[in-house]
Formats: C-alpha cells, sequence, structure tokens
C-alpha cells in the first residue's frame, strides 16, 4: 500500500478524474494543493508552486509540455496520472487487490471494454467499467463491492502511469492519432505499450496491427505471460479468430495446439449490426478482444457467448437513428480520427454513404483515409473549422465525388443544415441502400460540447426530417 499521510500532493486539473484523485489523497491524510486555471476553486495560483510538493497527480488533459508538468520534470518531482495512483493503493481495498484487466487502442477502447464488462457479469463477476470513460479508477480499485476491474485507458493516462501490472492487457490498434500531444507516432505507440508493462497473465494483440505485434515483443512481462493475437482469419495457435461465422479461441483453450474452442457466432452481435443486417468487421474484433483478456481471466467460453448476447453498446457508435424516403441515417459520432472513420465506411456498400465529416482535425491529414474509402462515397457533406484537409484529400482522390461545405459561422445551426443537404444529396437521383453517415474523423470540440452532443444534434436533425420539420 502507498502511504500517503503526510505527503504533499498537488493535484494538477479538477475533471472528475482529478476530483477524485483529491477526495481519496484527503481521506488518506495527504496534504493536497489543486491547480486548475479553469476552475476559481484551485488553491495553486501558478506553476511555480510545484516545487513546494513531493507529487505531481495531473490530469490526462495536461500535455508533459504544460508548464506544470515541465516544472515537475526540471525539478525532479515525480508526475502520476489517476491510474498510477489508483494502481498504488489498490492493496488499499478490503480483501486485497482486485485484477485489472486493461484495454487501450486508438479506436474500439468503449466497446471493448464495454463487452468485457458484460462478459465478466455474465461469468457472476462483480465488475466495473472504469477509465477513460466510465467511473475513475482510483476510486474502484478501492472498491470492496468490485472485484475486477475491466479499464479503458486512453494514451495520455498511460504516458505517467509507471508500475502497473495487470492481469492482461490489449492494444487494439494503432494509427495516427493525438500527435500534437505525443510529439510523434512512435511516442504515441510507445505510451499505448506501457499497458503491456509487467502483464501477467496476457498481451492481446491486432494480429493485422505490426505495431501492436512489436509492442508485444517489446515489453517486459511476467514470466508465463502468453502473447495472444486476434484476427478475423482462421487462427493460429496462440490466436483467437473466425472458422467462417464461429468465434473460436485457440490462445488459451487446453487442446489449442490441435483444436479450436467456440466462443459464439457473429450471430451473436447483431447488436451492433448496421442497417443492412451485417456487424461491420471492426466490431468482430472488438468482440474477439474483449473474449481473450474475458479467457485470461478464466472465464469459460460459453460465458464469452452469453456475455455478448447480452452486450448493449453505448450511444454514437454506428447507430442506426431513422429511416427517411428510404435513407438510413446512421451515427457514428465517436469516429473521431480517421482509423475510426475508415472502419466505419468499410461497414458499408460502394457508392452508398453520403459522408458528414469534419470537426477540430488536431493536425490530422486524410489522404489516406479518402484513398482507401473512396469507392463507398456517394458524396460528402464537410462541417467544422478545419475542413481543408478532407477537402483537400478529396480533391486529390475522389475528384466524382460532389463535396458540400457548410460554412463554421452556422454554429448552432451547423448539424441540421448539414442533414438537411445530405438528404438532398441522397435522394436526388432516387436511389435505394444510401446511407447518410456521421463519422466525422474529427474532434467535435469546434462546434459542439462533445462527441456525444454531436451525435445527438445528428440524431435530432435525421428526426426532425422524419416528422416533417
Amino acid at each position: 500500500m502507498q502511504q500517503l499521510e503526510g505527503l504533499r500532493v498537488l493535484v494538477a486539473g479538477l475533471g472528475v478524474s482529478g476530483r477524485a484523485a483529491v477526495q481519496v489523497l484527503t481521506e488518506r491524510g495527504a496534504h493536497v494543493r489543486t491547480y486548475d486555471e479553469k476552475v476559481p476553486e484551485a488553491d495553486a495560483r501558478t506553476p511555480d508552486e510545484v516545487g513546494t510538493v513531493d507529487v505531481v497527480v495531473t490530469s490526462p488533459g495536461l500535455a508533459p509540455a504544460h508548464p506544470v508538468l515541465a516544472r515537475a520534470a526540471a525539478a525532479g518531482v515525480p508526475v502520476w496520472s489517476e491510474v498510477e495512483l489508483a494502481w498504488r493503493l489498490r492493496a488499499d481495498r478490503p480483501g486485497g487487490p482486485a485484477p485489472w484487466l486493461a484495454v487501450t487502442g486508438t479506436n474500439g477502447k468503449t466497446t471493448t471494454v464495454g463487452m468485457l464488462t458484460s462478459i465478466l457479469a455474465a461469468a457472476g463477476h462483480r465488475v466495473a467499467q472504469v477509465g477513460n470513460v466510465g467511473d475513475p479508477v482510483v476510486l474502484a480499485a478501492i472498491d470492496p463491492s468490485v472485484d475486477v476491474l475491466a479499464v479503458e485507458l486512453s494514451s495520455y493516462q498511460l504516458h505517467f502511469t509507471s508500475s502497473m501490472s495487470v492481469q492482461a492487457g490489449a492494444v487494439l490498434n494503432v494509427a495516427p492519432d493525438h500527435l500534437d500531444w505525443h510529439g510523434s507516432l512512435e511516442a504515441y505507440a510507445r505510451d499505448k505499450g506501457r499497458i503491456y508493462h509487467q502483464a501477467q497473465r496476457a498481451c492481446v494483440y491486432n494480429a493485422a496491427d505490426a505495431r501492436t505485434e512489436q509492442l508485444v515483443r517489446e515489453a517486459d512481462v511476467v514470466d508465463g505471460a502468453l502473447a495472444v493475437g486476434f484476427t478475423r482469419a482462421v487462427p493460429g495457435v496462440g490466436q483467437l479468430g473466425l472458422v467462417e461465422d464461429v468465434l473460436v479461441d485457440r490462445g488459451f483453450a487446453r487442446l489449442r495446439h490441435t483444436h479450436a474452442a467456440e466462443l459464439g457466432t457473429v450471430g451473436d452481435l447483431v447488436a451492433l449490426a448496421g442497417p443492412d443486417g451485417s456487424v461491420p468487421p471492426h466490431v468482430v474484433e472488438n468482440a474477439l478482444a474483449a473474449a481473450a483478456l474475458a479467457l485470461a481471466h478464466g472465464v469459460e467460453p460459453a460465458q464469452v457467448r452469453d456475455g455478448l448476447r447480452s452486450f448493449v453498446p453505448g450511444g454514437h457508435r454506428i447507430a442506426t437513428v431513422v429511416q427517411v424516403d428510404g435513407v438510413s441515417y446512421v451515427d457514428d459520432s465517436k469516429a473521431t480520427n480517421g482509423h475510426a472513420a475508415a472502419a466505419s465506411l468499410a461497414a458499408f456498400p460502394p457508392g452508398s454513404v453520403v459522408w458528414v465529416a469534419g470537426g477540430l482535425a488536431k493536425g490530422a491529414t486524410f489522404d489516406e483515409l479518402v484513398e482507401a474509402r473512396a469507392d463507398r462515397l456517394r458524396a460528402v457533406v464537410l462541417i467544422g473549422v478545419d475542413r481543408a484537409p478532407l477537402r483537400d484529400a478529396l480533391a486529390r482522390h475522389a475528384p466524382q465525388v460532389p463535396v458540400i461545405e457548410v460554412d463554421d459561422s452556422e454554429t448552432g445551426q451547423v448539424m441540421s443544415t448539414a442533414v438537411r443537404r445530405a438528404h438532398r444529396l441522397a435522394v436526388e437521383p432516387a436511389a435505394g441502400g444510401v446511407t447518410v453517415l456521421l463519422a466525422p474523423a474529427c474532434a467535435s470540440m469546434d462546434q459542439f460540447a462533445s462527441y456525444a452532443d454531436r451525435g445527438e444534434q445528428f440524431a435530432a436533425a435525421a428526426r426532425a426530417l422524419a416528422d416533417g420539420s
């Protein structure tokens, strides 16, 4: 157990995780000060005050170059994420520490952790879904009512996490994102790979993503920990995969060298199917990753099936909102980068998508995305302040596709305007099987409160079309 009594701690950032850290630290006798430029109640007024503390607990929103963290580094003051604090306090749970099953990746984290939580619950475990989306890890780690944690971790959280040793960890994929925070793709991938450090039972990786496999190869793990890949192909030994439409395990099964254990079918994922009833490929990958983590914890194959069947997806992830004049309106506002948008577009037939895209690009470019998915596009409606990178990529790789832009001065009306224009593009000339897809490939904070707010405004505008208003 980490001894906190008398420790001088600066909590930098008073969001949800920061406030939870303050609560736990204060309860354990630490002398806590707080720093947040946007919160008047914070009592540390300048970054220079970091020199008066023993440790800094930082919000995931603060990049390493932030003055508080830069001064801490210069002064030799340790910086912990809220996740690092939680790991150090996990033994302070009545009954001893609960194991952690952790997920990171550029895309698919929340769905995978949700599936994992559903599987663990189906197996009778008392599980908490925590982390990047969910309750603060530091509260769940000391909660006696929880006996296993399903932890979603961002690269921001992992950057300042050093002592964590998960029971099993997964990196779903690595694609360019948050490079303005990390500085390079290599640094971003390296932070993702921290999830494997001292993994106890398994390192789960994407067999189709060479970076994730390399991160496993480079990881310093507990002796005996397995490397387990997931693939949509027929799996080899040490992998989970598909045999026709059946999800199977050759990573943990006792007879994996000669047999595969059946875990369920693609049909068990019907709750995540698109408008045509088919399950997108990346959803199958998420299910296989979740299954691998659950198997590492000792869950039985039949319980994997039961958990996948009962899983209810969160909002704004390829959710069909409504159909109007034969056109499906699909909200995938959670697709906040090019990698996620490419996966979303891949779920639809060629030439069938009127794509609503754009927002805050975070320095990203979109040539690879547009070149790979140009065949899916019927037309494009661009929104947001960073339309130029998408517009230019479309001009280079899909010059035949009509593009309409919604001026960023129309904030407040931007989504209703975009949906109306997308509707006209979808029905003129008349064609069946068309989808208006919100998969922005960009962050939302330029014109919306969050990706959820963006998705809700899209859904409201689509329903207004259906109502004729």
